[in-house]
């Protein structure tokens, strides 16, 4: 779990290495730390659930299945984890279908992609606040 003293742990689930690389060096530009990667979406549930990042992006379409089983599978193992969709696949349909499963953020990977190391702080800050009592 994220706190103000350490970095924002982030894992990274994407069959494209060009795209990981690229991810992974905005991030740490800005000071978080890439925890994991994985291509396949069995090596991301995996990952995700081993490390367990403050912060998880993930892509739609995997060459060996899709985004929608990662984040299935670790919402129902790990319910706190906080997932930003970056992918190229960035219609309507998809946005409110992994928005509606649970995911945190959804951006387009070619018009919103600077978007995203803001959206990674915001989504592990809010995931690392105390649930208040009524």
């Amino acid at each position: 779990m994220q706190d103000s003293t350490s970095p924002i742990r982030v894992f990274l689930a994407d069959d494209s290495e060009l795209s990981r690389r690229r991810v992974a060096e905005m991030l740490t530009a800005q000071g978080m730390v890439v925890v994991g990667q994985a291509d396949t979406p069995e090596s991301a549930i995996s990952g995700i659930l081993a490390v367990r990042p403050d912060a998880a992006v993930l892509d739609v379409q995997f060459e060996k299945g899709t985004g929608m089983q990662v984040l299935r599978a670790v919402l129902k193992a790990a319910p706190g984890t906080p997932f930003i969709i970056l992918s190229n696949h960035a219609e309507p349909a998809y946005r409110a279908r992994y928005l509606a499963a649970g995911a945190a953020c959804f951006l387009d990977k070619h018009t919103e992609f600077y978007q995203l190391a803001g959206q990674v702080k915001a989504v592990a800050t809010l995931a690392a606040q105390p649930v208040s009592s009524l």
